[in-house]
């Protein structure tokens, strides 16, 4: 699996930094406010989990299991929502958490599906990783762990065909790995 990586652009001390000065951010932006916050599996459950430790506020944590990427290296255009509920968010303030902002199909549908049932009093969006690149729609991440160049990759919860979410690192995939 380790061979697999072409290189790691972000090791276990790194992302544990970060996600701390990512929870300092969101707990102050967050300080005496309904905290609802919604994770979209299955790639953000390593990040969500790690982060949410860090943030000492009340908060309710609720799953989305969608799809996008339905086993390749790319999306595929189609965002599917894998549940028919929605949690109620109803004038909640919400964080969508997500592993990675890259197309922004993912979470545009996620955002505006959730704005448009649940009339949520605010929603935000935070990232693990944030790709370099133009997007439409022109979504943006609220709070962005790090920013990286249109690449492949896998650790620390993402995943090529439901491999390599346990490596406790980010790295390029091999081409030759997809």
């Amino acid at each position: 699996m380790y061979n697999d990586v072409d290189r790691v652009l972000f090791d276990e001390t790194a992302i544990q930094s970060r996600l701390q000065t990512l929870a300092e951010t969101i707990t102050a932006d967050y300080l005496g406010k309904e905290l609802a916050v919604v994770a979209i599996l299955n790639g953000s459950l390593i990040f969500a989990a790690d982060l949410l430790r860090h943030i000492p506020l009340p908060l309710t944590l609720h799953c989305l299991s969608i799809a996008s990427y339905h086993g390749g290296t790319e999306s595929s255009g189609v965002v599917t929502f894998n549940q028919l509920a929605l949690p109620n968010l109803s004038g909640r303030h919400v964080l969508i958490l997500d592993d990675i902002l890259d197309s922004g199909l993912t979470l545009e549908a996620v955002s505006k599906r959730l704005t448009e049932a649940e009339k949520p009093a605010s929603v935000r969006i935070c990232v693990l990783l944030q790709k370099r690149k133009e997007r439409i729609p022109a979504i943006a991440a609220d709070y962005i762990g790090f920013e990286i160049e249109d690449e492949f990759v896998v650790g620390y919860g993402l995943d090529y065909q439901q491999r390599y979410r346990n490596l406790p690192f980010v790295g390029v995939l091999r081409s030759e790995a997809s």
